[in-house]
């Protein structure tokens, strides 16, 4: 991990300079994505696309570098400390297998994004989204909340677990997203786990370095922005994350269900209005 980020930088580091109004937006991306991360338990790389693409100005593949990038650094680690401070909790294993998914499923799409056009990624962004969307709205969250101990101890199929993980991984790598609104889309609304557990557990994994084998292979593409973008981008999503999960932890589930419905749905529109613009 270090070492990419040592090869990034020196990488980056020969770029033109950024003027300082560039650096503010960049950091206002950041920040946008870290609210976004913290109150809905995603990772960030949703709404960093969309904004690298609507205020920075980068097309779709360089968005999708941006996006990557800027979530190898923990910068969700403030969120996790206040989801943990509200008693939410998550076993090991579950990590581990949703981890483990979304390494392989990393790589392959950053694999398959190379080779496709971005017409392609656009409408495959949006259409991505719209399932989602449909799934969160079709298949309701439980009804009754278990006790923090309760759902610690159930039991999920580690291949359950590995099949969310590889899901999320392939839209990480093909789409640029990080793959934590898959992760909490698929624990909350196919698993039945409880909202606010599903997003820390999606938090958690943002933290995790699996971005990294795609974000190697964008770099490679020189599908990256100068360093000090990326800099700028990852200050505001630590203040950022932090801001959302103090949010999230002051709205009831249902609240935070139709919030996410809600960004899913601006998202998918703005995504699909990019792919018919030419």
């Amino acid at each position: 991990m270090l070492s990419l980020a040592t090869m990034l930088l020196a990488h980056l580091g020969s770029s033109a300079s950024t003027s300082v109004p560039t650096l503010l937006v960049a950091a206002g991306v950041g920040l946008a994505g870290g609210v976004t991360s913290g109150l809905l338990g995603t990772s960030p790389g949703g709404a960093l696309v969309v904004l690298s693409t609507l205020l920075l100005g980068a097309d779709q593949r360089l968005a999708q570098g941006i996006s990557l990038a800027v979530q190898i650094p923990p910068t969700g680690v403030s969120g996790i400390r206040r989801y943990r401070a509200e008693g939410h909790r998550c076993p090991l294993r579950w990590l581990l297998w949703l981890a483990a998914g979304m390494l392989a499923g990393g790589a392959a799409g950053a694999i398959i994004a190379a080779h496709a056009s971005t017409s392609v990624l656009r409408w495959s962004y949006a259409g991505y989204l719209i399932a989602l969307d449909l799934l969160l709205i079709l298949r309701s969250a439980p009804t009754r909340v278990p006790s923090a101990g309760a759902s610690e101890a159930r039991a999920i199929a580690a291949s359950a677990l590995l099949l969310v993980g590889l899901g999320a991984g392939l839209s990480s790598g093909f789409l640029g997203i990080g793959g934590g609104l898959v992760i909490v889309v698929g624990l909350s609304a196919c698993l039945k786990m409880p909202q606010h557990q599903a997003q820390m557990i999606g938090l958690i994994l943002t933290i995790m370095p699996t971005t990294v084998c795609a974000a190697y292979i964008y770099w490679r593409a020189g599908q990256l922005p100068s360093w000090p973008i990326l800099v700028a981008v990852i200050v505001g999503l630590w203040g950022g994350t932090d801001l959302g999960a103090r949010l999230a932890n002051h709205m009831d589930r249902v609240a935070l269900r139709r919030v996410l419905v809600v960004m899913v749905t601006a998202m998918a529109l703005y995504m699909a209005w990019r792919a018919l613009t030419p």
